[in-house]
């Protein structure tokens, strides 16, 4: 079993670099960064979880400076996004930075992705909310031709260009997995198409009808079986035992930033129940 802390970077925490020893150092396999590019300032998107927008959102460092700077502080530790919204970058230049980043962390990178909730913000990156997943399968499908060939293009409805050259390629093969976030009805059948992991919210007593759903799904796409990753999952020992019956293979405790000396006990209090699992 593995685990991983998820947290906002910001300048009310440690920074990314100093964190990362901390998380590798408490026995985490992994440490992931939310992002948003910026936060609207109109508001007219209810934040899903309810009341306020928290205060974290529109304040944190870009995940990629993030990930490069925890892995180059850390030796085993994976780096990555939970989640990295796709639908708002460039796939040219996201396909470099990834690669960049699985080559300076000697290939430590996850890319957990998804297709966001907040209509302005996507809408100030050109993309439109109801076609949002068709956006990202196109710009997940162009970076995987990036990263595993020389010579790679792609033309779809949303991303389209000739041949190109881009180095460095990932140093994991044939690219970093991609975690595939969300969990609403056809969530499964884009982790079938073109991801790696499964990454859902902890929103629901058991995951066991959909881990079989999505082994069934795998199979009858003739792949092998395909992990999941529980996002934000609770610190509790009982229920994640039973989460990893389910078949969970990963478990991600989502931390709010905020000062060190009450960030850091938290990191001790998490790492007590992994060291529980080991």
């Amino acid at each position: 079993m593995k685990f991983g802390i998820a947290i906002f970077p910001t300048a009310d925490t440690l920074g990314p670099a100093e964190l990362a020893r901390e998380v590798e150092a408490r026995g985490f396999e992994s440490l992931l960064f939310p992002e948003h590019t910026h936060i609207p300032t109109s508001r007219k998107t209810p934040w899903p979880g309810g009341g306020e927008i928290p205060y974290e959102y529109p304040r944190n460092v870009d995940p990629f400076v993030a990930m490069a700077a925890a892995a180059t502080a850390t030796i085993t530790l994976n780096v990555g996004t939970g989640i990295c919204l796709v639908i708002q970058r460039d796939p040219i230049i996201m396909a470099k930075e990834v690669a960049s980043v699985d080559y300076i962390s000697g290939g430590r990178m996850l890319l957990g992705v998804g297709g966001g909730w907040n209509v302005e913000e996507m809408a100030n990156h050109g993309t439109a909310y109801p076609t949002r997943w068709k956006v990202m399968r196109e710009r997940i499908e162009a970076m995987k031709e990036i990263w595993t060939k020389d010579e790679a293009e792609y033309h779809g409805e949303f991303v389209n260009f000739d041949s190109i050259w881009s180095w460095p390629k990932p140093v994991q093969r044939p690219h970093p997995p991609i975690l595939v976030g969300g969990h609403g009805e056809r969530t499964l059948q884009r982790v079938v198409r073109y991801g790696d992991e499964w990454m859902p919210l902890c929103r629901q007593e058991s995951y066991a009808e959909d881990i079989k759903r999505l082994g069934d799904m795998a199979a009858g796409a003739e792949r092998e079986p395909i992990p999941a990753s529980l996002f934000m999952a609770p610190p509790d020992t009982s229920r994640l035992e039973k989460y990893q019956e389910e078949g969970f293979s990963r478990f991600i405790f989502y931390l709010p930033p905020q000062h060190f000396d009450k960030l850091l006990p938290q990191l001790d209090d998490l790492s007590e129940i992994v060291q529980k699992f080991a």
